[in-house]
């Protein structure tokens, strides 16, 4: 009977495969380096193409001068490139744009883009050409292009170390990976030397440079054997995704790539499989797995695993196998065959095994007549261990490793079966003359299976041997001795026989597997409910609370979840019952990996230390403490992990539904404010302005105003210029947070903006010594001339009046390659340690109480206009040589532009650009 296919799993493709048809498809002309033919190749097909009425275009094809290859570009409809100013030039690049509109009007068109990897000119839209073409296919467009082995993300630093010269430009894998087709566009490499030297690659003097370096033999040699094994490793996942998305179980292993299953056991021989399978592995390059069968007889002896198992699944791990299981299955053979079939695993390496009965078949012989196609290789078994591979040695094994406080005793069970077939014969003695004997023989056969499902397999076997051995002596005539009067007796007490030993190993076995698909079941309920309360859960405190509940109701054991704040800083939750030791703790979270009691690190710690890893980042660990010292398994290890899993995606969901929070309030916290702002502002700006102009009139009347009168006009009017300045700024605040500031950008020299500023400003620094150095050679920048002399009003203010009098204020520039930088320093107090960046937001001032006027907007103001500019402000402290604060700096880069080459000299020279 076939097994029936996941519903979840069939939904899940089906929807993939609807998202698949929306999209466009990606073709990638693969290959190993420029020269190959890739570009060629992909022409050629277009063409090829074009003839059978697919609508193509090119939308950016680089020939590199080679005329074959501009011949078949002839006769292919080409997108007008978009023109992108860059420094000192206008640089040709790819308009997306276009290309969407011609994909829209032609449903199934193709667009051509060569040079997937390349970087597009600042400005575009995207910053690489593979992003470009992720948007065309997300709009349905199908899209050809080429890339060499050397631009892959994961490659890169190979590709670097092979050839010694650092490729920037990468595609990342996924991106290759997700590509409908890649088509392997190969040279070899004499060929394609051959074509470096008459020219066909590059012209005849980059030829010779990349002769000389890059197009060595050598390299050309393993970059070649790189990108044919990256294409088989692609296509191995595609035939991968293949045998998953088939409904049916696969029949056969397909021996298209090798690799290798380890079959552990618990004898002493498997540490030597799983060695000989790893060095097997190393030396012919292939994947591996090792796997363990437990057996309905090994649960029976043992709730955990066998040691020797679990320490072997260890090895296994450490010496590099890509995946270590164990299946809980009654017969071996069949879940080793199910295994490699699964996973396509051609070669089964195990451990030589001797019969125990000559009927018997072992192991190797089972697995061979179950999957002939397998290949299998068997390891020879230690040195005066020969004898110790059996079942029944690895029960006794199994046995004696069990620890004798957790393993029941055996002997119950036997008695017990004993008693039953006493009470059965005791039950059935006086029916004996009422029933026939068929129906006695059913009594016993019912103690059988009564035996089995109570205590297992041994006092089952015991039980149908005692059943018959009662059977023959109280109820077969001769009565109350073993001699049989008729013959046909015998082949009744053998029918008995089997048929008690049948349905007993049956109903035994059937049982262990219940057992276990309820502890599965428990499990999973389990961690059903842990999820489901996690996912409700608001507090950290709450998930602590419910990760101890789920670890000390599934193993009795103690726990404590440590947690890290913003800092990093490890803090521990309360009402945790395991001991925390801070340095384990702390070596756990820095590196993510499990330490401390049952790891290789730090393994005297009493308890087991689990990293939270949630998608983001590791949000803290837990920490558990087994009862009286124990070592978890394999399974519980596996169970403490999917449980610290889910605590840590509740940690981080519970971080950013607290982000999103604060945000959302200070969202509206702003856009109250800045509304309030603004309305105070209009309804002051009126009043103040007339104020402003009584002061001055009054100054002005004649006859002249007694002196002290006009003291006091002054003061009124410096007041109201103050409250007027402050009215400004707000209003200003108010307008440029809510994007109603249009920038006035013209080209301007950065000396006419400084000297603008400094006349601006000269009434608040006169008692100030101001010192400018502007080099001669600076280039024009586009700025917004009017908003760049308050930038520069704001600072001087600052520093007139967080400096004492008769200091200097120095004005210094700087060109940078892609900017210019304006230094501002004073030689005052400097800015409060460890608020440099809070300064610049709103209200925030150097010192909370101060008498030095102002509400701490002049910085905000600053840096609003400075990043509407595209550019930065920052602030730091200048630092003596005794490390004392020597005075305030502040430093915008300004980003250089392209200036014209020809401003004029009639007509707007300060127009936009």
């Amino acid at each position: 009977m076939q097994d029936r296919p996941d519903p979840d799993a069939l939904l899940q493709r089906i929807q993939q495969e609807q998202a698949q048809q929306q999209r466009g498809r990606l073709k990638v002309f693969f290959g190993a380096c420029a020269g190959v033919g890739k570009t060629f190749a992909m022409l050629s097909a277009a063409r090829a193409a074009q003839a059978q009425g697919l609508p193509v275009t090119i939308g950016v094809v680089e020939t590199h001068g080679r005329t074959d290859t501009e011949a078949l570009t002839a006769h292919l409809p080409r997108l007008p490139l978009r023109a992108l100013p860059y420094k000192d030039r206008t640089l040709p690049e790819f308009d997306l744009d276009a290309a969407l509109a011609w994909g829209a009007a032609h449903p199934e068109g193709l667009v051509l883009l060569d040079e997937l990897a390349h970087s597009n000119v600042a400005g575009s839209r995207h910053p690489k050409r593979w992003q470009d073409a992720e948007e065309l296919l997300a709009a349905g467009i199908d899209v050809w292009s080429t890339m060499n082995v050397q631009h892959l993300e994961s490659l890169n630093d190979i590709v670097s170390g092979i050839t010694g010269i650092r490729v920037w430009e990468t595609v990342p894998d996924q991106f290759f990976d997700a590509a409908d087709e890649v088509v392997v566009v190969d040279l070899p490499p004499d060929e394609l030397l051959a074509r470096l030297k008459a020219g066909k690659v590059y012209l005849p003097q980059q030829a010779e440079r990349a002769a000389a370096n890059f197009f060595r033999k050598g390299n050309l040699l393993a970059l070649r054997e790189l990108a044919l094994r990256r294409t088989a490793d692609r296509v191995d996942d595609e035939m991968r995704a293949y045998r998953r998305a088939s409904t049916t179980t696969p029949e056969a292993v397909w021996p298209n790539r090798e690799a290798l299953l380890a079959c552990v056991g618990t004898g002493d021989n498997a540490e030597k499989v799983v060695r000989s399978c790893a060095r097997l592995a190393a030396q012919l390059d292939l994947p591996w797995h090792a796997v363990h069968v437990e057996t309905p007889e090994q649960q029976g002896q043992s709730a955990t695993l066998h040691p020797q198992v679990e320490r072997t699944l260890k090895i296994a791990q450490q010496l590099g196998a890509a995946a270590c299981a164990v299946l809980p299955a009654a017969q071996p053979a069949q879940a080793l065959v199910r295994y490699a079939r699964e996973h396509n695993l051609v070669r089964v390496v195990m451990g030589r095994s001797t019969r125990r009965w000559p009927w018997q078949a072992t192991l190797a012989e089972q697995v061979g007549q179950l999957a002939s196609d397998l290949d299998l290789l068997q390891v020879g078994t230690l040195v005066g261990r020969a004898g110790s591979t059996t079942p029944a040695d690895n029960a006794k094994r199994i046995a004696s490793t069990t620890p004798s406080a957790t393993r029941p005793p055996f002997w119950p069970g036997y008695i017990a079966a004993a008693l039953a077939c006493c009470m059965a014969a005791v039950v059935a003695t006086p029916l004996a003359n009422v029933l026939e004997l068929t129906n006695i023989v059913m009594l016993f056969l019912l103690v059988v299976v009564g035996v089995a499902l109570r205590f297992g397999r041994g006092p089952a076997i015991m039980a149908a041997f005692l059943g018959v051995g009662f059977f023959d002596f109280f109820f077969v005539p001769p009565r109350f001795n073993f001699a049989v009067s008729d013959a046909q007796y015998v082949v009744t007490f053998a029918v008995m026989l089997v048929v008690a030993l049948v349905v007993g190993q049956l109903t035994a076995g059937l049982k262990v597997q219940a057992e276990a698909a309820t502890d599965r079941e428990h499990r999973v309920r389990s961690l059903y409910d842990m999820a489901r309360d996690l996912s409700a859960a608001l507090l950290p405190e709450q998930v602590a609370e419910i990760g101890a509940r789920f670890i000390t109701g599934e193993f009795s054991a103690g726990s404590t979840l440590v947690v890290a704040d913003d800092d990093n800083r490890l803090q521990v939750l309360p009402g945790g019952t395991a001991p925390v030791d801070m340095a384990v703790a702390q070596w756990a979270f820095e590196r993510g990996e499990p330490a401390g009691r049952g790891t290789d690190t730090l393994h005297s710690s009493p308890t087991l230390v689990l990293p939270l890893k949630a998608p983001m980042r590791i949000r803290g660990v837990l920490v558990v403490a087994m009862p009286q010292g124990e070592v978890p398994g394999v399974e519980p290890r596996r169970l403490l992990q999917t449980c610290a899993s889910l605590l840590a995606i509740s940690l981080e969901r519970i971080h950013y539904i607290d982000v999103a929070q604060k945000s959302t309030v200070q969202i509206e916290s702003e856009r109250l404010r800045n509304s309030l702002l603004s309305a105070i502002s209009h309804d002051l700006r009126t009043p103040l302005a007339s104020l402003v102009g009584l002061a001055e009139s009054l100054a002005m009347v004649q006859p002249p105003l007694p002196a002290h009168q006009q003291e006091l006009t002054g003061a009124i009017q410096q007041s109201a210029q103050r409250m007027s300045a402050l009215v400004n700024n707000l209003l200003d605040m108010a307008r440029l947070e809510a994007g109603a500031v249009q920038l006035n950008k013209a080209w301007q020299p950065l000396e006419e903006v400084v000297g603008s500023a400094l006349a601006a400003s000269a009434p608040a620094i006169a008692t100030h010594r101001v010192e400018v150095t502007l080099p001669d050679d600076l280039p024009l920048l586009q700025i917004d001339a009017v908003l760049m002399e308050r930038v520069l009003v704001n600072l001087l203010e600052n520093a007139a009046k967080y400096t004492p009098a008769d200091t200097t204020i120095h004005i210094s520039a700087q060109p940078q390659s892609d900017a210019v930088a304006l230094t501002l320093t004073d030689e005052g107090p400097g800015l409060p340690k460890g608020r440099e960046e809070l300064l610049f937001e709103k209200f925030e001032r150097g010192a909370r109480e101060s008498a030095t006027p102002g509400v701490g907007l002049g910085l905000a103001i600053c840096r609003a206009i400075v990043q509407a500019h595209g550019g930065s402000i920052r602030g730091d402290t200048i630092l003596n040589a005794q490390s004392q604060a020597a005075g305030a700096r502040f430093t915008l880069l300004l980003p250089r532009g392209t200036p014209p080459t020809d401003l004029g000299t009639d007509t707007d020279t300060n127009s936009d650009v």
